[in-house]
């Protein structure tokens, strides 16, 4: 699990060179469709399996590939091309936050007062790491936190609806119609942008690397760990996403952090890890099983 986090921290090293010569629409595009053709082999099981299933399965899958999949990514990498190459990666932490949010609307999971003790520290430090000087708010700066955010906070909606369909799918089959229906959806945003379908051969390395590496190959790494990992060492093995992100924006990518920023970091990445750490490890939790009644399940 550790090998698949720090893969994820591979992602800005891939990412960044390409978000500053394509658009951030056409880059996502290019990953959907490695990704989708990779997994052709088992698309045709993936879509019986859903055949099977009822219209909540189906809304949940379509939600999946259009939203988790193709707009998180794009808003991910329309973030590169706005500000520094830490910011977008180390708020992508705040899936678990915005996960146990979505998971209290859509599946009836209950919160307790207990979840603002980690939530607030957290968003301190987002506000700390996303301006270099956090008593003067910039637009750039600004708008480079929320296009992070609203990609890590779809990304948690794809999670929580993930939890939901992985009764009726596999997660092989989850993820084959994840990036095929997520496809066509990067294709639209293309056109409707108008940003370019072809890219050049010079980011043809690049985009293989971002979609097979940090994308497929780790995601897949990720889900075996999980199978055979206490899930406390798995939230202290996710801890290498942010280092190694980290590490590579600033030595790398030149990347230049001040004290705050750096502060603000340590604060994320330390709040996020102890909610997930007492989640898993602790009997009395923040988040609650839904009500039978009210889970509507």
């Amino acid at each position: 699990m550790a090998i698949a986090a720090g893969l994820w921290g591979t992602d800005g090293l891939l990412r960044l060179p390409l978000a500053e010569e394509l658009p951030a629409a056409t880059v996502v595009f290019w990953e959907h469709l490695i990704v989708a053709v990779v997994l052709l082999p088992f698309l045709p099981s993936a879509l019986r399996a859903l055949a099977r299933c009822g219209p909540r399965e189906w809304g949940a899958v379509l939600l999946i590939g259009g939203g988790a999949s193709a707009l998180a990514t794009a808003l991910f990498t329309a973030a590169f091309q706005t500000g520094d190459p830490v910011t977008p990666l180390v708020l992508q932490k705040f899936q678990p936050l915005f996960a146990m949010v979505a998971a209290f609307a859509l599946l009836g999971e209950r919160l307790r007062a207990g979840y603002l003790v980690f939530a607030m520290p957290a968003l301190v430090g987002a506000w700390l790491l996303s301006f270099s000087d956090p008593l003067d708010v910039e637009v750039s700066a600004l708008r480079t936190a929320l296009l992070a955010l609203g990609a890590a906070a779809l990304w948690a909606g794809g999670t929580v609806l993930g939890r939901f369909v992985s009764a009726s799918l596999r997660p092989r089959d989850v993820t084959a119609l994840r990036f095929t229906i997520g496809l066509p959806v990067a294709a639209v945003i293309v056109a409707a942008q108008g940003s370019p379908f072809a890219v050049g051969w010079d980011n043809a390395t690049g985009l293989v690397l971002l979609a097979l590496v940090p994308g497929l190959l780790a995601l897949s790494l990720y889900y075996v760990g999980m199978q055979a990992t206490p899930a406390a060492r798995a939230t202290l093995a996710e801890l290498a996403f942010p280092v190694t992100a980290a590490m590579i924006s600033v030595t790398v990518l030149d990347a230049d952090l001040t004290v705050t920023q750096w502060l603000g970091l340590v604060v994320v990445v330390c709040s996020i890890t102890a909610l997930g750490w007492h989640e898993r490890s602790r009997p009395t939790k923040v988040v609650l099983d839904p009500e039978p009644v009210g889970a509507g399940r």
